[in-house]
């Protein structure tokens, strides 16, 4: 776990200081493409409030951010190519203090899986892990196999080939996505187990979110999985999923907010907390919490200032953002005690 953990390292900064002003040099992030919708509104925010104009992602003062995914992101902060880095997996304290970096939650959201099935809409589509697995192992290669037909009375599926879509890059959407196979399929814990780049055994790649998306979108009788809110904003048809309650849920807000409510993010952990399966009933079985990586000694401490000033605001002043785009915000109680930690933490 530590080696996997390891893989996906991701670098974020923050610091409650004054808003800087408009002709503040530019800050620079990298990682997951699972946030960077919300990254982006943030952003552009923070921008219009700097009297910036225009996109936040110009480097020329604002906000530069690159959805390089988790892997290449942490890599970037590690060689001190960017102020900050975003990963979908939470690193566990020793990693932390070896690499020198501080660690906190940004927001939250669901892992959804999504097929491009002809008369097949969201919410329609039944699977359980055990299942998926076995369609990520090659072993379940027609929509029309007899053990997708039994979870699926009654809908129409196709008696067309299957084709895998997977992630090839590093990712901690696949980790998340690697992590629920686990949970139903005791041959992928053994053949591929819980990776940020797994070694797939079949499939086709695609890198990011945004490439799963088009790929899927493009290619009829497809199956992938990506961020939930992209996936349903992009028109993709979602599926439902098996939970610990053997109920089929969508990655619906609530739904999130019901798998995270046994979340306990410890902030004397660096907010470290391997998220257990959720037991709700109602809760749905994917869901990852976005965590900032930021070096405790910055290369440059103005730059950091500026970084840690746009996530005070984007933490305390921007949550109904994340909320509009289908993630789910931070409670008022994490909110504080990331302030409290970036307080005690971080070098002014």
């Amino acid at each position: 776990m530590q080696r996997r953990l390891a893989a996906i390292v991701l670098a974020a900064m923050i610091i409650a200081a004054p808003l800087l002003s408009a002709s503040a040099e530019s800050f620079s992030g990298a990682g997951s493409t699972f946030a960077h919708p919300i990254l982006a509104r943030w952003g552009q925010a923070y921008a219009s409030l700097q009297g910036e104009g225009g996109s936040a992602f110009a480097a020329d003062g604002g906000f530069d951010y690159e959805p390089v995914g988790s892997t290449a992101g942490i890599m970037r902060v590690l060689q001190g190519a960017v102020e900050f880095g975003a990963t979908d997996i939470a690193l566990p304290p020793q990693e932390l203090d070896q690499q020198r970096l501080l660690q906190f939650p940004v927001t939250s959201g669901g892992v959804a899986i999504v097929v491009n099935l002809r008369g097949i809409g969201s919410d329609s589509l039944r699977l359980s892990a055990s299942v998926l697995a076995r369609i990520y192992l090659g072993e379940i290669t027609r929509w029309s196999h007899p053990d997708l037909a039994a979870l699926n009375v009654g809908l129409a599926l196709p008696d067309t080939p299957i084709t895998v879509v997977q992630r090839s890059d590093g990712s901690g959407t696949s980790w998340h996505f690697t992590r629920y196979l686990t949970s139903g399929s005791p041959e992928w814990r053994q053949r591929a187990g819980v990776a940020a780049q797994p070694k797939w055994p079949v499939g086709v790649g695609a890198r990011g979110n945004g490439e799963m998306a088009d790929r899927v979108q493009s290619t009829e009788n497809a199956i992938g999985y990506m961020e939930a809110s992209q996936a349903q904003r992009r028109g993709l048809s979602v599926v439902l999923l098996e939970n610990q309650a053997k109920r089929y849920v969508a990655p619906s807000v609530p739904a999130l907010r019901s798998a995270l409510s046994s979340t306990r993010l410890d902030p004397t952990q660096h907010f470290h907390d391997v998220e257990a399966n959720a037991q709700a009933t109602e809760a749905y079985p994917i869901v990852a919490t976005v965590f900032a990586l930021v070096p405790r000694e910055p290369g440059s401490r103005r730059r950091h200032r500026q970084a840690m000033d746009f996530f005070r605001f984007a933490l305390t002043e921007r949550a109904s953002d994340a909320e509009f785009l289908g993630y789910v915000p931070l409670p008022d109680s994490t909110v504080q005690q990331v302030i409290e930690y970036w307080r005690a933490a971080l070098p002014r």
